[in-house]
């Protein structure tokens, strides 16, 4: 029996950003994919490619059983919530491809301030990575964001915000508050946690 699609919608911390949740896996579990422009998603995701064909549309976050949409400033959510909506179920429907290849990841390479970072391996980097799954990544889900370990040294873990955590006016605090106590409680290593948003 074919379990018609539904599509849902939830608001996220971020005003900027609305979570639609879809009734089936879009993506393998732990997988998440974030596009920036129609470009970025070019030959990955047709799904994204097509969302950047509405004007109010800047980013687009897809994860296990959700997508997260960051829209322009120009338009509230009250006039395109139901469009895009009804798009995705749609094109969930169809059976149309979501993503057809993953993009390289940008994670152990990244720019701050125009500077590359690499982070070499640390005996820290997989109890981070355990806490980080365990505590942190179901809780940054359930608000349509994702939260990427780059890397530990001197102290500091390195982590990168998606989807609607981009951004948010509460990712900082939930940063410093909530992910660095967390990590400093079960590792006295860990000083202090910073992030890049993706």
């Amino acid at each position: 029996m074919n379990v018609p699609v539904t599509v849902y919608t939830e608001m996220t911390p971020n005003p900027t950003t609305m979570k639609f949740v879809a009734n089936k896996y879009l993506l393998i579990s732990g997988d998440s994919v974030e596009f920036a422009s129609r470009k970025d998603a070019k030959g990955f995701s047709p799904l994204a490619e097509s969302l950047f064909d509405f004007p109010f549309v800047k980013n687009v976050f897809i994860a296990a059983n959700f997508i997260t949409i960051t829209k322009t400033d120009n338009v509230p959510w009250d006039f395109i919530t139901m469009e895009l909506r009804e798009f995705i179920k749609e094109w969930i429907a169809a059976g149309k491809d979501v993503l057809i290849q993953m993009p390289q990841p940008k994670v152990a390479e990244t720019e701050l301030a125009g500077e590359k970072i690499e982070f070499n391996a640390s005996d820290f980097d997989d109890p981070i990575r355990a806490l980080l799954d365990q505590y942190v990544r179901p809780a940054v889900e359930n608000d349509g964001g994702a939260i990427d370990f780059l890397g530990f040294e001197d102290g500091k873990v390195t982590v990168q915000l998606k989807g609607s955590c981009a951004g948010c006016p509460s990712s900082t605090a939930t940063l410093k508050g909530g992910i660095e106590n967390l990590l400093k409680n079960h590792l006295p290593e860990v000083k202090e946690v910073v992030a890049i948003n993706g």
